[in-house]
């Protein structure tokens, strides 16, 4: 199986609620285990943005999201903010790769500068201590400096930025594929095989253009 086995997927409350929720579907649906790390004001947003309403509990989330995406059981554990025992609080046992999307500014810059006030924070904080594949995805327009310098910062630390910035040579036709656009990249940065969005020169390689 390509890719990784484990992913920690953490939600916060920048725009684009619709990315995490589509991610966290792929992720079901190429069978891996999520541990999935929410904040408040991504709640907020996800009510704001979709027509998803998820209950406030980890337990009653962590079944509600088990049944929107067709989970088998225990394919998604939900932690709590304040749950310093969650396994992505620890390097010993936190999967080997976190995406944040969306990942609003203010976490970008509890992020990078190592603040650990939460669950969110600290598994990320891990990630890059340890070395592991950590994805930012912001969604922000425009960027301050001080956004720019904190993306600067954490790629320098090793994580990788990667903007909720769907392109549009795939002709688009809908939101849900500028949204699945944004999702296959996270996906190929993964190495988790996707079939939403054709490597850039596979559609002429199919069709024997030149």
């Amino acid at each position: 199986m390509a890719g990784p086995q484990r992913v920690t997927l953490a939600m916060t409350g920048a725009s684009g609620a619709q990315y995490g929720l589509r991610l966290l579907d792929c992720l079901v649906q190429e069978e891996r285990e999520v541990h999935f790390l929410i904040s408040k004001a991504a709640q907020l947003v996800i009510a704001t943005e979709t027509d998803v309403t998820l209950p406030a509990k980890p337990q009653a989330m962590q079944a509600f999201l088990s049944e929107y995406t067709g989970a088998a059981p225990g394919q998604i554990r939900v932690f709590g903010q304040e749950d310093w025992l969650a396994p992505p609080a620890s390097g010993s046992s936190a999967p080997s790769a976190m995406v944040v999307v969306p990942c609003s500014t203010g976490s970008l810059s509890a992020i990078a500068t190592g603040a650990c006030n939460n669950l969110i924070e600290r598994a990320a904080d891990v990630a890059l201590k340890e070395r592991r594949q950590l994805i930012l995805v912001p969604r922000e327009a425009p960027y301050s400096t001080i956004h720019l310098e904190n993306m600067l910062k954490l790629s320098n630390l090793g994580a990788i930025i990667l903007p909720a910035s769907p392109g549009f040579y795939h002709q688009p036709q809908s939101l849900d594929d500028l949204v699945d656009f944004v999702v296959a990249r996270i996906l190929n940065l993964l190495e988790i095989p996707q079939d939403m969005l054709p490597r850039w020169g596979e559609h002429y390689r199919a069709s024997g253009e030149e």
